[in-house]
């Protein structure tokens, strides 16, 4: 008579574990590969037949950007969602899924240590994300709710949309090599070096009481199904990351007239335009890859290699609503460097193609 296997405690767990991480995998290949790498694949045939990627966001077919109003932001927000909504959608899914599916031994492992090891790690993993710095946040959140370091959960964030491999095809195609050279730089300084020492500086950072408990839950075993938990970690998600993300991209847009004016043949390549174009870059929000015809159209109306240097980094870096939408995840203390490292190698970058372009 035939014995029935059965299975023990440890091989069970081990089994859940499989199958979890299996899901997480799937529908993350799945995602991107329809978000991101198909689109992108077309996307970089049409630049390098037409050398061009688009309208830039800020004028579209207008010639000017318009004046700052109501209208204007909306115009802006329609444009901004339109572009992005598949990617936020994604990020929000895969960062919720995250917490629930995703063994926290394992994340620990990796991505724990406050050693330049666990940063290298948290790099490489945003390559394949290609996502802007709003669309990545709530991963980024996601991995600091499961005790990812300060150092690795930066380099994730700040990797995915600087070291985009998709938007540095683009740019050779569409702006030139040495724009290419200046981004791959000053981008990997960024998501290596600034969030390595974010992460040295940052010492001892914990999360917020509130995170810190959702955290020690999602490591724990739970009586619950994990549909049930993956629905309060989403609705947490939406909860904190939409209203301040929303109200920040209708401020830009109707503010983008300001932060970039038109400049004189006089002003088009000096310093003070190199830190002003830098400071705007990292408050203005834009879709994956848009910085390319921004900065295209820009120079066509007489701006200098400085300045679009300096936005070559800073548009895709950071932003104001991705900085707010993390800002609960980090300290404020880090928040500010890291803010304050993407407009001094910003200008840096700037510099450069003062020298370079």
């Amino acid at each position: 008579m035939a014995r029935s296997h059965r299975w023990s405690p440890e091989q069970t767990g081990r089994r859940k574990v499989i199958i979890s991480v299996a899901i997480f995998l799937l529908l993350a290949v799945a995602g991107l590969a329809y978000i991101k790498w198909w689109p992108y694949y077309n996307k970089a045939w049409n630049a390098a037949i037409h050398h061009t990627i688009g309208n830039s966001i800020l004028s579209g077919q207008d010639s000017a950007i318009p004046e700052p109003s109501w209208h204007a932001a909306w115009e802006y927000a329609a444009v901004y969602y339109k572009a992005v909504w598949k990617a936020a959608l994604l990020g929000i899914l895969l960062g919720s899924l995250l917490q629930v599916l995703l063994p926290s031994a394992w994340l620990l492992k990796a991505l724990g240590g406050t050693t330049f090891g666990s940063t290298a790690v948290g790099g490489v993993a945003s390559l394949p994300g290609m996502m802007c710095s709003c669309c990545a946040a709530p991963m980024t959140v996601g991995m600091r709710k499961k005790q990812a370091s300060v150092g690795a959960s930066l380099a994730f964030w700040l990797g995915n949309p600087t070291l985009n491999p998709a938007t540095l095809v683009f740019m050779t195609f569409v702006l030139s090599w040495k724009f290419t050279l200046i981004r791959l730089v000053f981008g990997l300084l960024l998501t290596f070096g600034v969030s390595y020492f974010a992460n040295r500086f940052a010492g001892d950072a914990r999360l917020p009481h509130e995170l810190a408990t959702a955290s020690e839950e999602a490591g724990a075993e739970h009586p619950e199904p994990w549909l049930k938990r993956w629905l309060a970690s989403i609705s947490s998600m939406l909860l904190h990351l939409i209203p301040a993300y929303a109200l920040a991209v209708l401020l830009l847009g109707a503010a983008r007239a300001w932060l970039f004016p038109v400049i004189d043949a006089a002003g088009s390549n000096s310093l003070w335009t190199v830190i002003g174009f830098a400071i705007a870059g990292t408050l203005f929000v834009i879709p994956t890859a848009a910085e390319i015809p921004i900065i295209q159209s820009l120079m066509s109306a007489g701006l200098g290699g400085g300045p679009a240097a300096a936005l070559l980094l800073t548009l895709p870096a950071v932003s104001l609503p991705s900085m707010l939408m993390v800002a609960r995840s980090f300290p404020v203390k880090v928040i500010v460097f890291v803010a304050g490292a993407v407009i001094v190698l910003g200008i840096l970058s700037g510099l450069t193609g003062a020298w370079l372009l």
